[in-house]
């Protein structure tokens, strides 16, 4: 089995998704994450003197916490931060089908279009390009010039946003997705914050960030947007229940 996480930013794969991430690898899923930007534009800079300075320090921190969490394949792209949105879609989400198309998940996970907890813009444009990436990647009339002998188009089975059962009262409103799977991380929190902690750069935000990750306890919460073949929504606990291993 393999799971495929859609990210914008590093240290996105260990706040929003980190628990689960680990969970499946310790259930002998293979999982990936691809990440669109190197993060150059935080405002939390480290010790670094520059924007390139800082995606090379941010890239080791994403290898950091990928070897925390079990994350068999991290890949960081080199998109804008803060202007995922003014960059060509159709380019971007054909870098993304190329990686599906290479990996060949059963399930792919990303942020909801409402940009997660924070309404960030970088986000939103992350579960654009993913939920576009899924719907395209099966199909052969979607960049063709891809397809090889060895490289195939791939229909992904389910795809997942994350979603909580909170807000952040400081901040415009945002309307996230139902919730529809709760995955129950138990002792993986602690790796979870790990893993988001080895992003030391972003160390001013660990406090909030912690407190956002404990508000949600020891689960992770998931909406079903999209699956291969028709189906009605039923509250799940497994994100790889009714998969087949077949493809």
């Amino acid at each position: 089995m393999r799971l495929l996480c859609i990210t914008a930013h590093p240290d996105d794969e260990a706040a929003s998704f980190g628990g689960t991430l680990r969970l499946y690898h310790d259930r002998g899923v293979e999982t990936a994450v691809v990440c669109l930007t190197p993060g150059q534009a935080a405002s939390h800079r480290g010790h670094a003197k520059n924007d390139h300075e800082l995606a090379a320090i941010r890239r080791k921190e994403f290898a950091a916490s990928c070897q925390i969490l079990g994350i068999d394949r991290g890949v960081v792209l080199d998109y804008a931060d803060s202007k995922l949105h003014r960059l060509d879609l159709y380019s971007i989400v054909e870098e993304l089908v190329s990686h599906v198309r290479e990996f060949r998940p059963q399930v792919m996970l990303t942020f909801g279009p409402e940009g997660a907890v924070t309404g960030h813009t970088d986000h939103s444009m992350a579960s654009v390009f993913a939920t576009l990436a899924y719907a395209w990647a099966g199909r052969n009339n979607r960049y063709p010039d891809q397809l090889t002998d060895s490289v195939q188009a791939h229909r992904v089975q389910k795809l997942y946003y994350a979603t909580t059962n909170f807000t952040l009262p400081d901040r415009p409103p945002i309307s996230p997705p139902p919730i529809t799977a709760v995955i129950q991380i138990g002792n993986y929190l602690e790796a979870k914050i790990a893993a988001f902690e080895a992003h030391t750069t972003q160390a001013p935000v660990f406090p909030m960030v912690k407190k956002a990750i404990l508000a949600r306890g020891n689960e992770e919460m998931f909406h079903l947007a999209a699956t291969a073949e028709p189906a009605t929504v039923t509250q799940e606990t497994d994100l790889f229940d009714g998969v087949s291993e077949k493809t």
